[in-house]
């Protein structure tokens, strides 16, 4: 790997306290108060002095008859602020040329990293989202990566590269984001697929990585070993005929800094302990999938919450795929052993999905309710994701293409959930990129090109369609050619977009005659 920036760098500008334990009743007034329409821009402010003086002050102020909250955190705060970069949209830019131009928009520096913030500093430049997401997230990113490489950004690949090893080597795990309030929890674990690609492009051999994959996976299965049948650890959860498969969990069971009001108020419309509520809200912010009425008992109630009680598909494949490629480079550095060892966790998972997930009358795969010991009936695109690692026998990846083809396939490509009127964005109508991509990619794996490509051509039209209207390109999409935007969740739809503008990128290089290639910006204006 590269080398990194010297420790005594890093550790002088490290801080892992949380906003939330460095001004206590201070951050909870903040929040509950909404000072911040947005309670992440209060947990992303960078303070104008020591955290304890202001706290000392706030202490000393508060019960002043004339005390104001809102002067107060706006003479000591300044919220985080984007480089003043100006970014307009060239009419005579093409899609992919304006997603090129992008990229050195969202790219951050290590030295953009300012004291006592909740920012947690990185060695090498890397790229965020966009919007209100201004640091760097972990599954994000490796959808990203494809679009960089699309755009000759190889020295941007090696950066991130080396800061995903460095968050691994620092932390044990790559948090959901680098921000203190995120390092509770992970993101889906795609870390082995960034290797791949490194690999594949030339960045750095993946065997250079075998110690942080290696790392990572000891993360997702601490106390899994000791687990006797029926019971739950972390993230291991032992079922009661012996199989060992993951959930989604977070090592806090308190709201959420970024959604602190949001999370009081739901578990507020919950007969639970509000720390169990506030367990299973954490639990699915690491799937990535937050919200959908995936987690939850009730599809229209957040409040029911359940998803550390549930055993997703698309981790465990995942985690299928981390001890494949674990397997795998074990055996080129010569550790059979060990490569044998991975081999055989991958083939005991692969067997408890097939027992636990895979559903023959439905032709699909679900996710487990462990708690109740049954199958959920939830149809969703997860179901994509044992194609994507290749877990899947062919007969049942035709059984899913069909499936697919008939209950998710929409306009705009493919749908997330069959549920509407949740009110959360992972469900329908709203589209995302990233299962657009392991969609797309796992049908092709096994031989299902005209769904694949059907997908495909959907998808760059309504991100062609929305960019020739709005000049942009965002987070979600509505899947179908309407001038309605995309809506749902705990925030408006977000412009960027780091991952959107990865799977697009990469998809119209691998289709140049689809028309996305031909549209440009600013041609249909709306009424």
């Amino acid at each position: 790997m590269t080398d990194i920036a010297p420790a005594f760098e890093l550790a002088g500008m490290a801080d892992s306290l949380t906003p939330a334990e460095r001004y206590e009743e201070l951050f909870v007034a903040v929040q509950m108060q909404r000072v911040f329409v947005d309670s992440k821009t209060f947990v992303d402010c960078v303070p104008c002095r020591e955290p304890q003086a202001i706290l000392d002050d706030y202490r000393a102020q508060r019960d002043a008859a004339d005390f104001d909250l809102g002067e107060f955190v706006h003479a000591n705060f300044s919220p985080y602020e984007l480089p003043p970069k100006a970014f307009v949209a060239n009419p005579d830019d093409s899609l992919a040329a304006h997603i090129d131009r992008l990229w050195p928009i969202l790219t951050r520096q290590p030295r953009e990293h300012p004291p006592f913030s909740s920012l947690l500093p990185l060695p090498h430049p890397y790229v965020v989202p966009g919007g209100r997401f201004t640091e760097l997230y972990y599954w994000d990113s490796y959808f990203a990566m494809l679009g960089l490489d699309e755009s000759g950004h190889c020295e941007l690949l090696r950066s991130m590269a080396d800061n995903f090893a460095y968050l691994i080597d620092t932390y044990g795990h790559v948090p959901n984001g680098n921000r203190s309030y995120y390092l509770g929890r992970s993101q889906p674990p795609v870390f082995a697929l960034m290797t791949e690609l490194f690999e594949q492009t030339g960045v750095h051999p993946a065997t250079d990585y075998l110690p942080q994959l290696r790392k990572e996976y000891a993360f997702w299965m601490d106390g899994g070993a000791e687990l006797r049948p029926g019971e739950a650890h972390r993230r291991c959860v032992r079922l009661a005929d012996g199989c060992l498969l993951n959930r989604y969990w977070d090592e806090r069971d308190t709201p959420r800094e970024e959604a602190y009001r949001e999370d009081v108020e739901t578990a507020r419309h919950s007969s639970r302990p509000a720390h169990e509520v506030y367990r299973h809200l954490r639990a699915a912010a690491e799937s990535g999938w937050d919200f959908s009425s995936r987690w939850l008992d009730d599809p229209c109630r957040l409040a029911s919450i359940r998803t550390t009680c549930i055993l997703p598909v698309d981790l465990n494949a995942l985690l299928y795929h981390l001890e494949r490629q674990i397997a795998r480079l074990c055996a080129v550095e010569g550790l059979r052993r060990d490569a044998g060892q991975f081999h055989d966790y991958a083939e005991r998972r692969r067997t408890a999905m097939q027992r636990h997930m895979w559903n023959d009358v439905g032709g699909a795969y679900f996710d487990y309710d462990w708690a109740i010991q049954r199958q959920r009936d939830n149809l969703t695109a997860a179901t994509l994701m044992p194609l994507f690692v290749q877990l899947a026998d062919s007969r049942q990846a035709a059984r899913v293409a069909e499936v697919v083809r008939t209950r998710l396939l929409a306009p705009g490509g493919l749908s997330t959930t069959e549920v509407y009127g949740s009110g959360e964005q992972w469900d329908c109508p709203n589209g995302w990129a990233p299962l657009q991509w392991i969609g797309i990619r796992g049908l092709q794996h096994y031989g299902h090109q005209t769904l694949a490509l059907e997908i495909e051509r959907r998808w760059l039209e309504i991100v062609s369609y929305l960019f020739e209207r709005e000049n942009k390109l965002v987070e979600k999409y509505v899947l179908r050619p309407c001038t309605e935007a995309a809506s749902g969740g705990e925030y408006q739809r977000q412009d960027g977009f780091g991952w959107t503008n990865g799977v697009t990128r990469k998809l119209m290089q691998e289709d140049p005659g689809h028309q996305a290639n031909r549209c440009r910006a600013g041609r249909c204006r709306p009424d």
